[in-house]
């Protein structure tokens, strides 16, 4: 599954990439599971709901994978 950022926009952060993936309903529920250590951007463990996420970057959480396009 790819994940684009807005037109106009150079990024998207984590929690909104997690949102517009169908991984989660809401801000708090994202930022639950981040903070649990359940989510991986680029093969490692992150902490931060508003992580930048860029072109190419690659989110992992439980069996769902999502990669950061233009």
């Amino acid at each position: 599954m790819d994940i684009s950022i807005r037109e106009g926009e150079e990024f998207i952060r984590l929690g909104q990439a997690m949102k517009k993936a169908g991984l989660v309903g809401s801000g708090i529920e994202a930022k639950m599971l981040i903070l649990d250590g359940a989510v991986t951007v680029n093969g490692e463990t992150e902490q931060r709901r508003g992580r930048k996420l860029y072109p190419g970057d690659v989110v992992s959480f439980e069996d769902e994978t999502f990669q950061i396009m233009k």
